[in-house]
């Protein structure tokens, strides 16, 4: 694969496998398709290597200008998506528009010039498990975590348009034959993570001097993944998965949300309950986990930072150093969340 397309390359996660790619495959020539919402930032992209790496702005809806990209390009990898479950509660339109509608433009013009496609999903749309006190250790049976077998069960707006664009990419594979794999990934931490996610909300707060905000009694379960690991498994499945697979990524990171709050505030030297509770978001899903196994036997895909303490510093580190790229959005973030008393 020479020419790859990632679309919402300059988001988070897209960006993230943009470096990644960029550091490990010089042949690779990435055009990144981005429409610069309040999530994406071309800051993410600054010095890659222009004769690399194009961005594009645009809308994945465009029709016309998919397919101008796409039939230039041995490959689409799909991260860009309306992600935030709490955006999708107030206004679920634009989540339908991108994540059903702009998967389908995607899917359409693959099928078209017969371009591989991978479509990067999350864990939410198999809905949540029931909550245990006693988490599984590193190196534990999976007990009970999601599978590539999991019925769907999305609780959100946005983890329904979620299922429904998987769902297009697995009747577009059995209907029409594209070449596509699909991967669904537990929660993602890391550098360039927009400041309205949980944790690096938490971080600039205490860096901006206000008291961080924990949602309900704060026992929901998250299964934290740093997002490098995200994108070398994104390229294990992309380069050796098996055509019509479905993979989960997960690195066994399950911690409740508590803890990394109090986790937090101890690696900034802040007293451990220096924080506030608000009010739960509605719907809440109580419990993620995923069970990697099939990632890990059948491709061979092992995560590197499995030390959560430790990735959670170097996450720190960095909004920290990089205050000038978040700082001019912290007012208005917070503002957003005060008006519905989070």
């Amino acid at each position: 694969m020479k020419n790859i397309i990632v679309t919402g390359g300059a988001g988070f996660i897209g960006s993230n496998v943009v470096h990644y790619v960029v550091n490990n495959h010089p042949e690779v020539h990435v055009t990144v398709l981005d429409k610069l919402t309040y999530a994406g930032n071309r800051k993410n992209l600054s010095g890659l290597p222009a004769d690399r790496v194009e961005l594009v702005v645009g809308d994945i809806t465009d029709a016309e200008l998919v397919d101008q990209l796409v039939k230039e390009a041995d490959a689409v990898v799909h991260y860009a998506a309306e992600s935030h479950n709490d955006n999708s509660l107030k206004d679920p339109f634009p989540f339908v528009q991108t994540n059903i509608i702009g998967t389908y433009t995607l899917i359409e013009a693959c099928r078209k010039y017969g371009v591989r496609y991978h479509h990067v999903s999350t864990d939410e749309v198999y809905g949540d498990l029931p909550l245990r006190e006693d988490l599984p250790g590193k190196g534990e049976g999976p007990g009970e975590k999601f599978t590539s077998e999991t019925a769907y069960n999305p609780s959100s707006p946005y983890a329904a348009t979620k299922a429904g664009s998987d769902l297009l990419v697995k009747a577009w594979m059995r209907s029409f034959g594209l070449s596509a794999t699909i991967s669904n990934c537990s929660n993602n931490y890391g550098p360039y993570q927009h400041i309205e996610k949980f944790i690096p909300r938490q971080i600039t707060n205490i860096l901006s001097g206000m008291r961080p905000k924990l949602y309900g009694d704060g026992k929901n379960v998250r299964d934290w993944i740093h997002v490098d690991d995200h994108s070398s498994a994104v390229w294990t499945i992309l380069t050796k998965g098996r055509i019509g697979e479905t993979y989960l990524i997960g690195s066994d990171g399950e911690e409740n949300n508590q803890h990394v709050l109090e986790l937090i505030l101890e690696l900034m030297d802040q007293p451990k309950d220096a924080y506030d509770h608000v009010k739960d978001r509605v719907g809440h899903d109580l419990r993620y986990a995923i069970d990697s196994r099939k990632l890990r036997e059948e491709l061979g895909w092992i995560p590197q930072f499995t030390d959560f303490r430790e990735g959670l510093a170097d996450t720190i580190k960095w909004y920290t150093e990089n205050k000038d790229w978040w700082a001019a959005e912290k007012e208005a973030v917070e503002a957003k969340y005060a008006k519905n008393n989070q």
